[in-house]
């Protein structure tokens, strides 16, 4: 992919934004554990960040998935994961089976406010004893006239204790593993649904992350995004979306971690020089950058698929997969090579080392992804995009 003249002024404002408006902030909002969504969302708005794709009808930019990938790399480019993460949730996880199945009176009243930074809006598919295993999740909508009255709780719901609306994955019939489950938007001030606590993680402290119940929630059925059944099956199309996005950025994370990495190593007087005059430091960094590039061209290969409207799971999940763990020995890489100032809770390295380990749990965890892929051999399939004579 050549970037043309457009996509590269559109880097430059969205890389001059984020320094502006972020970058100085990051230490504050760490420290304070969440970040003032609907202060920033609005900023990120103004640049059409929250709706590249989606339709103009609805306030988005009917951009091509070039926008997309520029826009995730350089939230990558962040020090910290947290605001990405946000971000990631609102432009990329809880709008886009809204955008491509909802009604237009459901897009005008949740997806354009939402395009706009006016409302913050959160995914909320995982349960306590429901991760991975999307199939055995237990929420439930009963229908009741005109109304769905919801009962259940999710768990890890990212933006969860600032959203104004979920896009909830519930069961709505008693058919079970993926049949008979429905998307539905839920406004969080309907009457039932609670914040049941604030979670803290690991990482991405500024990324609030909720735990939420619903006690007999009522919204109306018309709130259904699609088709009644066919939630399941909806999330999954949202994944792929996700799951291509969380690599884009982590590609924007990778080449920025080395990049400073080198520069520490280039000013860090060590043994009557600098450290990075240590070849095997030298081959090690340009080992991982290979990789990273690498990784970087396999996610360019995945947006042409989907530029063209092809079905890019196998590759989405390889270079999920693949990034998940490549960003693992990116991260620890760093901070050895800081050394002591690398272990530091102040320094990015530490923030970094402590972000990068959702990514191969989020969204799909790798064995979720490595279950995928294997199907795919077993099956004959893999590498159909290359058919060729046996042996």
């Amino acid at each position: 992919m050549k970037f043309d003249s457009d996509h590269e002024l559109f880097r430059k404002s969205v890389r001059d934004m984020l320094a502006r408006e972020v970058q100085p902030h990051i230490d504050g909002w760490e420290e304070a554990g969440i970040f003032p969504a609907h202060e920033l969302f609005p900023t990120f708005a103004e640049l059409g960040l929250l709706g590249l794709e989606y339709s103009e009808e609805f306030g988005g930019g009917d951009a091509d998935h070039w926008f997309t990938v520029i826009a995730c790399e350089e939230f990558g480019r962040l020090a910290c994961n947290g605001v990405p993460m946000a971000y990631n949730v609102q432009a990329n996880m809880a709008t886009p089976s809204l955008h491509a199945h909802g009604s237009d009176a459901l897009r005008r009243e949740f997806l354009a406010p939402a395009i706009a930074g006016e409302q913050i809006c959160s995914i909320a598919v995982t349960e306590p004893d429901a991760g991975s295993d999307v199939a055995g999740l237990r929420t439930y909508a009963t229908r009741d006239g005109d109304d769905w009255v919801i009962s259940g709780a999710k768990t890890y719901i990212t933006n969860g204790t600032q959203a104004d609306w979920l896009c909830l994955l519930v069961r709505t019939s008693d058919e079970g593993g993926f049949r008979g489950m429905s998307q539905i938007v839920v406004p969080t001030s309907t009457p039932g649904l609670t914040v049941s606590r604030s979670l803290r993680k690991l990482g991405n402290w500024c990324s609030d992350t909720a735990e939420l119940s619903f006690d007999r929630v009522r919204v109306p059925v018309s709130h259904t995004i699609g088709e009644v059944g066919r939630g399941f099956q909806q999330q999954m199309e949202q994944f792929q979306t996700e799951r291509i996005c969380a690599v884009y950025q982590a590609v924007g994370q990778m080449e920025t971690a080395l990049n400073d990495t080198v520069d520490y190593l280039q000013n860090r007087p060590a043994f009557g020089g600098h450290l990075i005059d240590n070849q095997f430091l030298q081959y090690t960094l340009a080992e991982l950058a290979a990789e990273v590039d690498q990784l970087k061209h396999y996610s360019y290969a995945c947006a042409e698929q989907i530029v063209a409207g092809e079905d890019a799971t196998r590759r989405t999940s390889s270079a999920k997969l693949l990034a998940g763990k490549l960003i693992r020995r990116v991260a620890d890489t760093c901070i050895q090579y800081h050394g002591g100032l690398g272990y530091m809770a102040e320094n990015w390295t530490s923030r970094f080392f402590r972000d990068s380990r959702l990514l191969s749990i989020g969204g799909g965890a790798d064995e979720v992804m490595l279950r995928v892929l294997s199907r795919d051999l077993v099956a004959g399939t893999f590498f159909d995009d290359n058919k060729g004579g046996g042996r």
